[in-house]
C-alpha cells in the first residue's frame, strides 16, 4: 500500500512592518500574509508542515516580531522558521522562544526536525549587517555532520539566500555568496532531495549537482521579472502563490498554488462518463 503523502507548505518573504505599516507605503503585507495562511488552512489534504524561509520581518524588530507570530500561529499545522537578511536572529529566537527546535548552534540558528517521514533541514544563512548570504566553515562543518549521521534519510534543506543566479542582476549579488563550498558539502551526501529558498520573492527553479532547488513566490510584492543586465531594482504586485511540497514513495514534488477565488473546478466528464463537449 503506497504510503500517506507528506505534505508541506512554504510560505516566504512576509516582510511584516511594526503596527502592520504598508511596505513601500502600498503593499499590505500583514494582510497579504494572512490571506496566505487562510488559504493553507484551506487546503486538502491538510497541510501537515509548514516551512518559513525567511524576512518574516522588514527591519528585524521584536515590534515586527510581535506581529507576525500571530499571524503564524493561525496555522492548522506546526511550523517553522529561519531567518532572512531582514531579520535580527536574536530577535527571532526571543520571539519563538517556546519553539524548541531554535536552539541554534553558536550564533546560528539551524537545526533538524526528525518528526516527519521527510528530514527538514533548516539552515541560517544570514551575515549581521549584509543583505547577502554565506555559510561560514562553521555552519558547513555542522551540516556534513548531520548528514553524515542519517544518511538513509530523505532530506529537504530550507534556507533563506538561493544559491543560484537567477539574472535578476539586482537580486543575485545578494545571493548565497559560497555556493561552491555547500554544494561540495552536499556532494557527499545523496539522501538530500530538494533545497527550498526564499529571498528573490518570485517562483525560480534549477538543478544543481543532481538536486533539485527552487526559491519561493511570494504571498504579497514580487520583485519584477526583469534579465535585463541593466533593470533597476523594482516590485510588481502579481497574483499571490504559495509552493507546496508533496513527499510520497520516495520522491519529492513541488506545485505552486494560486492564492484567491478563482472559477471552478469544473468537472471534465457528464455523470455518465461522457466528456463534456
Amino acid at each position: 500500500m503506497a504510503e500517506k503523502p507528506f505534505i508541506i507548505a512554504q510560505l516566504t518573504d512576509p516582510h511584516i512592518k511594526a503596527g502592520r505599516a504598508l511596505a513601500y507605503s502600498r503593499v499590505d503585507t500583514a494582510h497579504a500574509f494572512e490571506t496566505a495562511v487562510a488559504h493553507v488552512n484551506s487546503l486538502t489534504p491538510n497541510v501537515d508542515a509548514a516551512i518559513v524561509t525567511g524576512d518574516l520581518t522588514d527591519k528585524g524588530s521584536l515590534a515586527e516580531f510581535s506581529e507576525v507570530r500571530p499571524i503564524l500561529d493561525a496555522l492548522d499545522c506546526p511550523y517553522f522558521v529561519i531567518p532572512g537578511n531582514h531579520d535580527d536572529p536574536a530577535n527571532m529566537k526571543a520571539a519563538f522562544a517556546d519553539h524548541g527546535y531554535l536552539t541554534g548552534t553558536g550564533d546560528f540558528l539551524h537545526y533538524a526536525i526528525d518528526d516527519y517521514p521527510l528530514r527538514l533541514v533548516g539552515l541560517d544563512s544570514t551575515v549581521a549587517g549584509a543583505p547577502h548570504g554565506e555559510l561560514c566553515a562553521e555552519r558547513l562543518a555542522w551540516l556534513d555532520t548531520l548528514l553524515a549521521a542519517e544518511p538513509e534519510r530523505d532530506t529537504l534543506i530550507f534556507v533563506h539566500h538561493p544559491p543560484f543566479l537567477t539574472g535578476i542582476d539586482h537580486m543575485d549579488v545578494q545571493n548565497l555568496h559560497n555556493a561552491d563550498e555547500l554544494f561540495t558539502v552536499l556532494s557527499r551526501h545523496g539522501q538530500v532531495r530538494h533545497i527550498a529558498c526564499g529571498h528573490i520573492h518570485r517562483a525560480v527553479d534549477t538543478v544543481i549537482g543532481g538536486i533539485g532547488v527552487s526559491i519561493g513566490p511570494n504571498a504579497a510584492h514580487a520583485v519584477s521579472l526583469d534579465l535585463h543586465p541593466a533593470g533597476a531594482p523594482s516590485f510588481t504586485v502579481e497574483p499571490p502563490m504559495v509552493r507546496l511540497f508533496r513527499y510520497a514513495d520516495g520522491r519529492l514534488v513541488s506545485h505552486l498554488s494560486n492564492v484567491g477565488h478563482f472559477d471552478g473546478p469544473h468537472p471534465f466528464f457528464a455523470e455518465d462518463g461522457s466528456l463534456i463537449d
